[in-house]
């Protein structure tokens, strides 16, 4: 091919820029290459107020009666995982405490491993760090079905099971109001056996239900990716550590 019209065709194709698709932006030709796309930075997660960093180190009270084995040792998440809801905000573990950011609107926790369901209980302490809706939404087995055992839900009071009989935490013989502060632990338990599903907060038992002839269910909608044993908070941020469980016969006649 002649030389001349070797150099006239490169010459034509520098002036085209190679094409539309190929046009390079004068700062970028200066410097010989394109720059590298720069990723976002990780947004921080929100700061805790001084109330409730102060709140993770006050040690937890002892639990009563033996057979307790621990499902969360304060440092890594274990058989705990991240719940995929949509909005959810970050899980991590911190001070020996899972914590779960305010989700827009759930953020939660699902364990992976083998669980019971029937004649276990499980106990934790649960606390409001940001927000005021339930901190501690704890997602049980009830034999062949599961439910919510609701703690400050409905605008920050409400306590209650999830579904019972088709009606939810609001709207059934479960219904109970309380107030709950920000930044205190509560310690959360609950018993299931063949014959009664039992809830207390702290010393205080607000749940007593027969099983026979009950129908237990899951309200319709993301609470129900966290069965069969999951614990989430509603546009809440909550703080979660000491969560264990043990193997029971009977419902509980020993404390109210």
């Amino acid at each position: 091919m002649n030389i001349k019209r070797v150099l006239k065709l490169i010459l034509a194709m520098v002036a085209a820029g190679w094409g539309a698709g190929c046009a390079i932006k004068s700062d970028e030709a200066a410097s010989g290459y394109a720059p590298l796309p720069v990723a976002p930075a990780a947004a921080a997660p929100p700061a805790l107020s001084e109330q409730v960093a102060q709140a993770l180190t006050v040690p937890p009270t002892a639990f009563v009666g033996e057979g307790w084995q621990s499902l969360f040792d304060g440092q890594h998440l274990g058989n705990w995982r991240e719940i995929d809801y949509a909005g959810r905000g970050e899980v991590r573990v911190e001070s020996g405490c899972l914590l779960l950011d305010m989700g827009s609107p759930f953020t939660g926790v699902r364990w992976t491993n083998s669980f019971p369901t029937d004649g276990y209980e499980i106990a934790f302490d649960a606390m409001r760090t940001l927000g005021s809706d339930f901190f501690c939404g704890l997602t049980v087995p009830v034999g062949n079905s599961h439910c919510t055992f609701i703690v400050g839900g409905w605008g920050g009071g409400l306590v209650g099971l999830s579904n019972l009989d088709g009606y939810d935490a609001s709207e059934n013989e479960t219904t109970r109001f309380m107030n709950f502060d920000t930044g205190r632990w509560y310690r959360i338990r609950l018993r299931v056996t063949a014959e009664r599903l039992e809830a207390w907060i702290d010393q205080d038992k607000l749940v007593s239900v027969a099983r026979a002839d009950r129908d237990f269910s899951l309200r319709p909608g993301d609470i129900e990716l966290s069965a069969p044993l999951g614990i989430s908070a509603w546009q809440t941020g909550a703080a979660l550590r000491e969560i264990r469980w043990r193997k029971v016969t009977a419902p509980d006649s020993t404390r109210k």
